[in-house]
């Protein structure tokens, strides 16, 4: 395998990951799990087949589809592909509007951290895709190093304490 190149330019700081499209088993119980507990918007539908949802009336910010997955399985463990997917609140307050939904939908968490840049909840969704639900802290919150590098931690999240940012 060839070393990755090295490039003297990085990519412009303006690019963004747009969306992820995920594969499940059962389109419906998809469209409940991120739909019905964690509130995004169906925007558009492709029948029994694929749906496309979206935080704020985006187009889509995650596409769910069952075009390859129909009825399928997880991944074994020990495979690869996607570890996580990971939606960003824009406060601690929605952060912990979040955790609300899922203990009302009687959804468990599989770990919650503070990683001093961020405080995550993670958990799976029914098709046993990874989720993390976090806020970023304000950049000078950030933990940096004697060097000014960050300096990142994962920590356990103090669930009462966020519950109580509602």
């Amino acid at each position: 395998m060839a070393d990755a190149p090295n490039t003297s330019q990085p990519i412009d700081p303006g690019v963004r990951i747009g969306h992820v499209h995920l594969k499940v088993a059962d389109l419906e119980r998809a469209l409940g799990f991120y739909c019905g507990v964690l509130g995004f918007t169906l925007m558009q539908r492709f029948g029994r087949q694929a749906a496309f949802i979206s935080a704020g009336g985006y187009h889509h910010h995650i596409g769910l589809n069952t075009w390859e997955s129909q009825g399928g399985q997880p991944p074994a463990p020990g495979t690869t592909g996607l570890y996580h997917l990971a939606i960003l609140y824009p406060t601690r307050a929605k952060l912990a509007e979040a955790l609300h939904r899922l203990i009302a939908a009687k959804i468990p968490l599989d770990g919650a951290a503070d990683h001093g840049v961020s405080e995550a909840l993670y958990l799976h969704d029914p098709d046993h895709n990874g989720v993390e639900l976090y806020w970023d802290r304000p950049e000078a919150d950030w933990p940096r190093g004697a060097d000014g590098g960050l300096a990142m931690f994962t920590h356990r999240l103090d669930l009462d304490d966020l519950l109580r940012a509602a």
